[in-house]
């Protein structure tokens, strides 16, 4: 298949409409078609404001897209004997446990990776994000007893990112070698991923890092820097990695040219990958921008159909950083997206309009026709579904609250302080810093207003009085119903274990 320049002009308007309507501070941009780049395209900077630019050998982070990767690693300790997909996760971790002793006896190995937990969608991501905090991998595994599961196992699609990060607690059991030393020996060498980092790095001697930026009224800012050090993270297996738009190709290529690394993956893993494990809902969205008619979860990858042709795909969102990986593997046809800002949107009419290139070439669509539609569908949500005004705030008071304030736990959360400081009453997480703010008084209602304004998920408290058996109780919910779902506040159930100091 050849990219005419009709096809080249195609893909540059998209991306030029793309960057400028979404105000991005950088993105970069690659399809391949038989192994090779018919379109490439980066633009914007590392940090707004550096006069550093982004180019193809930039990291980025591709956040959910390391799922693939964490997958393949599994995938090739299979083929090396070292493990089965059936193999029960206790065979490798003998202290992991689920909320259900059935549930912990019976979870295998490929369990872990297709989201059929029966837990909530997002349970637990607290422990992980925002970073940084201090949760460890042996903390994941310790709190996954606590987290209740809100559908029977095997019987429902939520997607999950702590059991990806035992996934990759099993891989180095099985391996033999940390995750972070496994996903470089079985993948980055190999494979000639020369630029991708994992584990504890040096910033400043691998150089070219993009960093994440929010959005606000005076234009996109930076969050969340890089120190000189970047720390082994928690999420990696989950959604730690980064790579450069370069990297990324020959990821693709991988997969879409198996003949250019026969000996790298067998056919039999790569058909397991592939392969439709757990059946996910075809959304109205899918219906009507794809005519989709199948949508499930491989190891790994999200499989689907878009106007007939196979889809096989990813998406990865971290605060500030977006990514998309698009595979079409009838057509050897790849496409990769990689936002250092606030993409989401921009991410969605990108990935479509490039897409639909390949599988509906006629309907000639546009970055314009897909934001039309996004605009489209946040007109018909209902107004009970909408973030309500929380405008009419005002700092609570230590008198309001006298009876509520305390420390309190959660059996996986741990400890957080509700307490009068200075400037009023304050909610902090002992393990997680960046979730600390002052509550704020609306209505009759009350809720955190976070420090930091990249923490975008306020939650509502509520408190509970004292029962025979249990001590008062606070809770917490989502202020807007939209928010995303990795602050999973609904998982939370703190008790009070005594006042403030």
């Amino acid at each position: 298949m050849c990219s005419t320049t009709k096809a080249s002009d195609l893909f540059e308007h998209a991306f030029s409409d793309t960057y400028a309507r979404y105000a991005l501070p950088g993105m970069a941009v690659a399809i391949i078609e038989d192994g090779k780049v018919v379109y490439q395209r980066t633009e914007g900077e590392l940090a707004v404001g550096t006069g550093q630019h982004i180019n193809p050998d930039t990291l980025f982070k591709i956040a959910s897209n390391s799922k693939a990767m964490t997958a393949a690693v599994l995938a090739r300790l299979v083929d090396q004997g070292k493990l089965e997909w059936n193999d029960p996760v206790t065979k490798y971790l003998p202290q992991f446990r689920m909320n259900d002793p059935w549930v912990t006896r019976n979870m295998q190995v490929r369990d872990l990776l297709i989201h059929n937990s029966g837990l909530g969608l997002g349970a637990g991501d607290l422990m992980l994000w925002p970073e940084p905090n201090d949760f460890t991998r042996r903390d994941i595994i310790a709190g996954l007893q606590h987290l209740k599961p809100t559908h029977g196992f095997r019987s429902h699609y939520a997607y999950d990112n702590l059991l990806y990060v035992v996934a990759g607690e099993v891989a180095a059991a099985a391996g033999g070698a940390p995750y972070d030393v496994l996903v470089r020996k079985e993948l980055f060498e190999p494979l000639g991923m020369t630029r991708c980092q994992v584990g504890e790095w040096n910033r400043e001697k691998v150089g070219n890092v993009a960093q994440p930026h929010m959005r606000t009224a005076a234009g996109n800012v930076p969050i969340r820097e890089d120190g000189a050090i970047v720390p082994d993270i928690t999420s990696m297996a989950a959604g730690g990695i980064r790579c450069s738009l370069n990297d990324m190709l020959t990821w693709m290529r991988t997969w879409l040219s198996p003949e250019r690394q026969p000996a790298w993956l067998s056919a039999e893993q790569r058909r397991a990958v592939w392969t439709a494990h757990m059946p996910m809902p075809v959304s109205a969205r899918m219906r009507e921008w794809d005519n989709s008619h199948f949508s499930a979860y491989g190891y790994g990858w999200r499989l689907s159909d878009v106007d007939g042709v196979w889809k096989v795909a990813h998406t990865g969102t971290l605060a500030g950083m977006y990514s998309s990986v698009i595979l079409l593997p009838d057509r050897k046809v790849g496409i990769v997206i990689l936002i250092n800002g606030e993409g989401e949107d921009a991410r969605s009419v990108l990935g479509e309009v490039l897409t639909k290139h390949y599988t509906a070439p006629a309907q000639k669509v546009s970055v314009a026709h897909y934001a039309e539609a996004i605009a489209r569908e946040d007109a018909a949500i209902p107004a009970q579904k909408r973030k309500p005004d929380t405008s009419a705030r005002r700092p609570a008071t230590g008198t309001e609250l006298a009876g509520q304030t305390g420390r309190y736990r959660d059996p996986w959360f741990g400890e957080v302080a509700l307490c009068m400081k200075d400037d009023g009453v304050r909610f902090q997480s002992a393990r997680s810093p960046m979730l600390a703010g002052r509550v704020m008084k609306v209505g009759d209602r009350w809720l955190v207003d976070w420090d930091d304004d990249s923490v975008d998920a306020e939650p509502w408290l509520a408190f509970h009085p004292a029962t025979a058996g249990t001590p008062p109780r606070m809770t917490l919910s989502h202020v807007d119903p939209d928010a995303d779902f990795s602050y999973d506040y609904a998982d939370l159930d703190f008790q009070r274990t005594g006042g403030c100091d």
